[in-house]
């Protein structure tokens, strides 16, 4: 793959450890590294080892189910790129079950390695629990991508997976991290860390500043719109926060866009329901994103302040600046140097700037917004990795 930006990176064979699922409601870093990168490389993507302790909620016990049904298949052809869903035991706090795993994982991941021609592939894995491949793969290369503060998650084994991550990132060529505080602590695991935040569709978001349709049921609101798309959530967002904006904003229309309780079946938006102007309007497909961004005044990032999200950088930050909307976040850590957009702390804090971007906002400031974000593509991410695997010198023997 020839980039924006000139590096390649092609001709590879990659086994790539999931965070979650292929097919899933809400798409996230690795579904758009890896579809892109599969477009000029081999890519086996191995599906979410169950890292969050499973709940008896319909969509935990769906997703149960499905894994049941194919954790012994073969790996399938899906969006350019080879998919297994490997049959593990979601209970990583035990350490029989991680016995158990570390027998499984390596037998279902070569079975199919080897069933696509894969020889001593690059592997790339969101998840340490990759380390017990390491053996069996003999890779060339060994990626971390460290995208979140995992072990803070709700449901994981903090202390289990600290421990693994510690081994992996020692034992890895290069270290992605995609907020500073994950890179801190990466950096003392790892001499070769580069920084990478998340980044975006820039092209295709910037489309919604041209002439379109507006998403239907974002259209049927009354303005002024404040947008928030993505996974509906209390590990992420600030309810209270957002019940405050809408009572500080009676006449606004808050639309929440993205599917609820992904990651945390048991989200309770009950408090949100009840404001007469929020309104759930279910998840979209990521390529309906910019008709409902098109239709919108400005977009939030209502996140609350906790370890998870300290270690947090939104893949939705550039979409938002390339739609062109002004954009209100809370002041996570990670968004402090983002000069384009505005913070605030609480409901009425959040109420105030948006009035005053929206009150000042034109086609102008939309066009700079956007073109300030289109450094920050997918395009562009790949060749800083094609760069940073340049540096590394010669593969392992």
């Amino acid at each position: 793959m020839t980039t924006a930006r000139g590096a390649a990176f092609a001709g590879h064979d990659i086994v790539c450890v999931g965070l979650a699922d292929w097919e899933t409601d809400l798409w996230t870093n690795q579904h758009h590294l890896m579809s892109r990168l599969a477009r000029d490389n081999r890519v086996l993507f191995v599906e979410s080892l169950g890292l969050r302790r499973p709940q008896l909620a319909g969509r935990d016990l769906r997703r149960i189910g499905r894994r049941l049904r194919a954790g012994v298949a073969p790996p399938r052809e899906i969006d350019g790129l080879h998919v297994l869903s490997p049959l593990v035991l979601p209970f990583h706090a035990n350490a029989g079950v991680r016995a158990v795993n570390a027998r499984l994982l390596p037998a279902l991941v070569g079975r199919a390695a080897r069933r696509l021609g894969f020889e001593r592939p690059l592997l790339w894995s969101y998840v340490p629990q990759a380390e017990v491949l390491l053996e069996p793969l003999s890779p060339r290369r060994v990626v971390y991508h460290c995208v979140d503060d995992i072990a803070a998650q709700k449901g994981v084994d903090g202390d289990s997976f600290r421990a693994a991550e510690e081994r992996f990132a020692r034992r890895a060529d290069l270290v992605l991290a995609s907020a500073p505080s994950l890179a801190e602590r990466m950096r003392r695991l790892s001499e070769n860390v580069l920084d990478a935040p998340n980044v975006a569709d820039t092209s295709l978001f910037a489309t919604a500043l041209e002439p379109g349709p507006v998403d239907p049921a974002l259209a049927a609101l009354p303005g002024p719109r404040i947008v928030f798309t993505g996974a509906v959530v209390a590990t992420k967002l600030d309810v209270g926060l957002i019940v405050e904006l809408a009572r500080a904003a009676p006449d606004s229309s808050i639309a929440l866009v993205g599917p609820v309780g992904v990651g945390d079946p048991g989200t309770d938006v009950s408090a949100l329901e009840r404001e007469p102007n929020v309104h759930l309007l279910g998840g979209r497909r990521y390529e309906q994103l910019p008709a409902v961004l098109r239709g919108a005044d400005a977009a939030i990032i209502p996140y609350a302040s906790n370890p998870l999200t300290d270690g947090v950088f939104p893949m939705k930050v550039y979409e938002y600046l390339a739609a062109g909307l002004p954009v209100v976040a809370t002041p996570l850590p990670s968004l402090r140097d983002v000069d384009a957009i505005s913070f605030a702390r609480t409901g009425r804090e959040f109420a105030e700037r948006i009035a005053a971007l929206v009150a000042a906002d034109d086609a102008g400031a939309r066009a700079a917004r956007s073109a300030g974000a289109a450094a920050h593509s997918w395009d562009a991410r790949i060749a800083e990795i094609a760069t940073a695997f340049e540096r590394l010198g010669p593969p392992r023997s």
